[in-house]
C-alpha cells in the first residue's frame, strides 16, 4: 500500500513526541508491504484497528500512546495519513471528518 505521507508521521515526532519515532516508522513499513482488499481483511490482520465510515481507520499505536487516522482507497491501494497525534489529541478530533 502506498502511504501519504511520511513527512506527516516525522514532523509529529519531531515536535517534540521522539518516542514516537520507532512505532510511527514501523506502522509505515507495515503499511507499505500491506495489501487489503477491504476493510474486513485489515480488520482480520490488525484487530485493534478501528474501521469508521468513508474508509477511515484509526490505529492504536505505541501501545496506544498514540494514534493515527488514515483515508483507505483499497481498489487504489492509499492510504492518506489523516492525523497523528497523542490520544488525548486524539480525543478531540473528529476522526469521520479530519
Amino acid at each position: 500500500m502506498r502511504v501519504i505521507a511520511k513527512r506527516t508521521l516525522r514532523e509529529f515526532w519531531e515536535q517534540g513526541f521522539e518516542s514516537a519515532e520507532t512505532p510511527l516508522t514501523e506502522w509505515y513499513n507495515m503499511m507499505l508491504k500491506a495489501s487489503w482488499a477491504t476493510p474486513q481483511e485489515l480488520k482480520t490482520d490488525i484487530r485493534t484497528a478501528s474501521i469508521l465510515k468513508g474508509g477511515r481507520v484509526v490505529f492504536n499505536i505505541g501501545g496506544n500512546k498514540y494514534r493515527i487516522i488514515v483515508a483507505i482507497r483499497y481498489t487504489q491501494q492509499i492510504a492518506w495519513v489523516r492525523f497523528v497525534g497523542t490520544h488525548a489529541q486524539y480525543d478531540k478530533v473528529d476522526a469521520e471528518t479530519i
